[in-house]
């Protein structure tokens, strides 16, 4: 699965994005998430606070309960401000 981030979750973990192989039990965003934490302390300062990360599944925006087994792409974002 390809895996995008942007703002300040991708200057945090240090890349725009990594394609990976998800464990069978990483079904949910949630679990997504959980998942990318465990894979170093980057990836945990970013991802660590999951009420400040957005999602977007295949390019519609999504919660922690999107479903992710069917998807080609995931994005984690900042929330966004108007202006």
């Amino acid at each position: 699965m390809k895996i995008l981030y942007f703002g300040w979750v991708k200057s945090k973990i240090g890349i725009g994005g990594e394609t990976i192989d998800l464990p069978p039990d990483v079904k949910i965003v949630s679990d997504l998430i959980t998942f990318l934490c465990s894979r170093g302390p980057s990836h945990e300062s970013a991802l660590g606070n999951i009420s400040q990360i957005r999602v977007a599944v295949d390019q519609e925006i999504g919660t922690v309960d999107t479903p992710i087994s069917k998807a080609e792409e995931v994005a984690l974002f900042p929330p966004m401000t108007g202006g």
